[in-house]
């Protein structure tokens, strides 16, 4: 028996030390089990984290009226083209496509859109008159009008034509082939103006 209990004494002696020489041990970086990952909130729903994780639309800027006038008529023709020729619908727009008619009919579309683009400059400079009509109708400023009275244009196709080019003068729907023009005579004219030269258009040479 003594045999017995000392063998056991022996087995017990040998499970103390292994038992300590484990708790010994230093525990290394890679056997730290992870953090548990946090579940997400009860009350977001798939809806809620699917919009969260959607960039937030940037709604394109408006176009100018510009820009949209490009998208819609490649050339001054097909806007002129796609402008109301109807009769003019008051005074003012009557006179300013007279103008148009009087001074530039048979010249190319920019030219007759810088024409009228002359009457307009003037009506709102504050150094002419400030009318389509009074600017026309002031002494010495257009041939084609003698004693302030201004013709009545024939009916024709360079007459629809005209009015279109003054809506759309009007109306700012095409650049102005003569930004801020104010002054212009035919080619054929030497004026000696000592004015900058805007543009030359057609038949006609426009200033500031």
């Amino acid at each position: 028996m003594s045999r017995i209990f000392q063998a056991a004494s022996v087995l017990a002696i040998g499970a103390t030390a292994l038992l300590a020489a484990l708790v010994s041990v230093p525990v290394l970086a890679g056997d730290v089990a992870p953090a548990p990952v946090a579940e997400p909130a009860a009350d977001i729903t798939a809806d809620a984290a699917d919009a969260a994780m959607t960039p937030p639309s940037i709604p394109f800027p408006p176009a100018s009226s510009e820009t949209q006038l490009v998208i819609r008529h490649d050339s001054l023709a097909a806007l002129v083209a796609a402008t109301p020729h109807r009769e003019p619908e008051d005074n003012d727009l009557r006179c300013l496509a007279t103008g148009v008619y009087f001074e530039s009919r048979g010249e190319p579309l920019d030219g007759q859109l810088a024409v009228a683009n002359v009457i307009l400059n003037r009506a709102s400079s504050g150094r002419f008159a400030s009318s389509a009509c009074a600017v026309l109708t002031q002494p010495g400023q257009f041939s084609f009008v003698r004693r302030g009275v201004i013709p009545s244009p024939s009916t024709s196709a360079a007459w629809r034509a005209a009015v279109a080019v003054a809506r759309i003068a009007r109306e700012e729907q095409w650049h102005s082939p003569a930004p801020g023009a104010l002054f212009f005579h035919a080619r054929h004219v030497s004026p000696g103006w000592a004015r900058p030269v805007v543009a030359r258009l057609g038949n006609h040479i426009f200033y500031r």
